[in-house]
């Protein structure tokens, strides 16, 4: 039996920038991939104001979309969330291992719609920032060698460490697959074969921190990622624990990535709570400090 359902008149071209992909939207709702999600409006399945969408249409604020006949809630797709998940050492990056290893998404919030993705990756024996978005295309952006992103890392080194050594790996070493370097060098502490550099460099090629240092006959026995662009690890959030950005952070996140602000979602109740129980924390660690200085 055909379809009654009337087809979506043609759009002038002038409307194409505004709102955003249907497919996309029902994707970041999870619904499915993106590449599923534009076969099911081939067949039929959705509809947008009452007559059968098409590829390439787009959603706008207040349309309707209903699949099968069923209404779709579009606010939450519209809304992002933001991690900043303190990794542990000994944690894969992956949704699954293979080895039966933790992996850093099965300590996360779970999700009424969409999923969380991973902004880049930390090494199995990395701890520090890691970021997780329900946005793909703000993840894939603030990857992107074009945005230009600085890490910093506290490292542990063993070996010895001179000037010439340092300034070597400012100028740049050439890796095997091409010339790295740090934009910055500073010292940390530590005396003896162990001491402790924070490094600055841009992008974050696999291992390349391990392999500048291991290029000048070096060895790093811990490293810790303590900052991701402008995102920074509070002191107060212990190894495992994660934070959701509110609105005014995830507004810098998306300016580091280059990319038009979007609306965050609103922290739950809960989430506040949480939250306040962490500045509290940090507040007493510092109270703590302070007096061990007196």
């Amino acid at each position: 039996m055909a379809n009654k359902t009337p087809r979506r008149p043609e759009e002038p071209a002038a409307d194409e920038n505004k709102g955003e992909k249907l497919h996309k939207v029902l994707a970041n709702l999870g619904l499915g991939s993106r590449r599923k999600m534009e076969r099911w409006i081939e067949e039929g399945r959705l509809t947008l104001d009452g007559t059968l969408a098409r590829l390439g249409d787009r959603v706008r604020p207040g349309q309707s979309v209903r699949l099968d006949g069923k209404p779709v809630e579009l606010e939450e797709g519209t809304r992002v969330r933001v991690l900043l998940y303190h990794k542990p050492p000994r944690e894969v990056c992956s949704r699954s291992d293979p080895e039966g290893r933790k992996t850093v998404f099965e300590r996360l919030p779970s999700l009424k719609n969409g999923r969380w993705i991973s902004v880049g990756r930390l090494d199995f024996n990395t701890s520090g920032v890691l970021l997780f978005a329900t946005d793909g295309a703000l993840a894939n952006a603030l990857m992107h060698p074009s945005s230009a992103i600085e890490r910093e890392y506290l490292v542990r080194v063993m070996g010895r460490v001179d000037e010439p050594l340092l300034e070597r790996l400012k100028q740049g070493v050439e890796l095997d697959d091409g010339p790295a370097r740090f934009t910055d060098i500073r010292e940390g502490g530590g005396d003896g074969i162990n001491r402790f550099f924070y490094v600055v460099l841009m992008g974050g090629r696999n291992r390349e921190v391990r392999r500048l240092w291991e290029s000048q006959g070096c060895t790093v026995s811990r490293l810790k990622r303590v900052r991701y662009g402008e995102v920074f690890l509070p002191s107060k959030l212990k190894k495992g624990q994660w934070m959701e950005l509110p609105q005014r952070d995830v507004d810098v996140v998306y300016q580091m990535a280059g990319l038009p602000g979007k609306k965050a979602a609103a922290l739950s109740k809960k989430e506040l709570e949480r939250r306040e129980r962490l500045a509290n924390k940090g507040q007493r660690a510092a109270g703590r400090g302070k007096r061990r200085n007196a």
